[in-house]
């Protein structure tokens, strides 16, 4: 058995949701599933937030939820057999570029030039569904449509690991590291790696996956340094970690920055601009990603 709660949000609450609400949530032994949906077209800034969990959720977990969308929560108890199909109806497919990313409920795409990505209904956000990562796969995919080769590839906080996946379908050839400093986005990342037969581990054509903060891991210094470095994390880390991050970067690489908002662009863009990096493309709209490269 498993149960339901549900929370009218706005379009701002629901891609808040989406970079910040595992995070409540990160100390609970069964997290809940999150997912939000625009249940109406005609109405655009009218959301809700669905919240599926293993058991009964307690007080103190709706209290929770109630910080990320502070509406009267809906509880609902649902068949076993039913939840994980209803948790997978609100997570529409995105397309970014060539790629084609869903959950099992809907059917790959198997048109020539559409790179598909199959991710796990419980793992919503951060599986492109949310704009930053969706917008890291767009600026991938201009790479990769400019020509750029690569062939030393990190993704720091790689989550799900869909962005270095992406990186892997480009550039099949190249040393791929994907970090997380959580074990258990290393362990989802292992699980979808599987699941779209990626080759992990060491070596060229592989992604190799770690725990570790930023890039805190031996074997990643010893990969450094890296002729393309995505990083889809948070604006007040991004800044933290800029002379780290640049210091990694090869000469003539680029660096692919998101989890920002608009407001945040700018100090990130002069944090990076100050360790010696040019920034090429600042992004648009509310959530963006920035594209820097380091002089050859």
């Amino acid at each position: 058995m498993s149960w339901r709660v549900t929370l009218p949000c706005t379009k701002a609450q629901a891609e808040h949701i989406a970079a910040h609400g595992d995070e409540l949530f990160a100390l609970h032994d069964a997290p809940p599933v999150l997912s939000a949906d625009e249940p109406d077209e005609d109405k655009p800034d009218e959301w809700r937030l669905r919240a599926y969990f293993e058991e009964q959720p307690t007080t103190q977990e709706l209290v929770l939820l109630r910080k990320l969308a502070p509406g009267e929560p809906v509880v609902e108890h649902l068949d076993e057999a039913d939840w994980v199909t209803m948790s997978q109806a609100g997570i529409e497919p995105i397309r970014a570029g060539r790629f084609y990313v869903h959950t099992p409920a809907y059917p790959v795409d198997e048109r020539e030039g559409v790179i598909d990505f199959i991710v796990e209904a419980g793992l919503a956000f951060g599986t492109g569904q949310h704009a930053t990562t969706a917008g890291c796969l767009e600026a991938i995919d201009r790479l990769g449509a400019a020509g750029k080769r690569f062939a030393n590839i990190a993704d720091i906080g790689t989550g799900t690991g869909l962005l270095a996946f992406a990186a892997q379908r480009l550039w099949p050839e190249a040393r791929i590291v994907a970090s997380d400093i959580d074990p258990v986005a290393i362990e989802v990342a292992e699980a979808n790696a599987s699941l779209n037969r990626i080759p992990t581990g060491e070596g060229a054509g592989h992604v190799l996956l770690l725990t570790a903060p930023g890039l805190g891991h031996p074997l990643i210094a010893n990969a450094k340094p890296f002729d393309l470095l995505i990083a889809n994390i948070l604006a007040g880390p991004l800044i933290d970690l800029a002379p780290g991050f640049a210091a990694a970067l090869a000469p003539g690489g680029t660096m692919i920055l998101s989890g920002l908002l608009d407001e945040q662009a700018e100090r990130v863009a002069e944090a990076y601009v100050a360790q010696g990096l040019d920034c090429i493309d600042s992004g648009t709209g509310e959530w963006r990603v920035l594209v820097l490269t380091r002089s050859a």
